[in-house]
């Protein structure tokens, strides 16, 4: 089985799953963000946030996404969502703050709340990136 074969989510927009692939792709970012969970490792990111994630040996887009806690870029990288939260925990922010930053729209905290209350995305446009490209 190839590691780079297509699968059917792959067409649907924004959808990163944490497949095998991914997996591998993002150990060291999931261990890093793992590592936050023990108060000890919190305190030495805290103290040295430009040093602390460099000895899980990060990819540098890697080390740049949590830099800039560019959300979805981690996703993108191999990040599992679980793994990744720990980081926004750390940081202070909500489920809801992640999910703002991430969307598309660029909303707010309030309006990404807003959106979801009133039944998230729309199917039309969200489905296929083959349909998105060809209208």
């Amino acid at each position: 089985m190839s590691a780079n074969r297509t699968r059917d989510y792959d067409d649907i927009p924004g959808t990163y799953v944490f497949d095998g692939a991914r997996c591998r792709e993002g150990y060291a970012l999931n261990m890093f963000c793992k590592s936050l969970d023990v108060a000890s490792n919190r305190d030495a990111f805290r103290s040295d946030p430009d040093g602390y994630p460099r000895r899980f040996g990060l990819t540098p887009a890697q080390y740049e996404a949590i830099a800039a806690r560019d959300w979805l870029g981690m996703l993108r990288l191999g990040g599992n969502i679980y793994y990744t939260f720990k980081l926004a925990i750390f940081d202070g922010l909500s489920m809801q703050h992640v999910g703002a930053a991430m969307s598309a729209e660029a909303l707010d905290v309030e309006g990404f709340r807003a959106m979801m209350a009133a039944g998230g995305r729309p199917i039309v446009g969200n489905r296929s990136i083959v349909e998105q490209r060809h209208g």
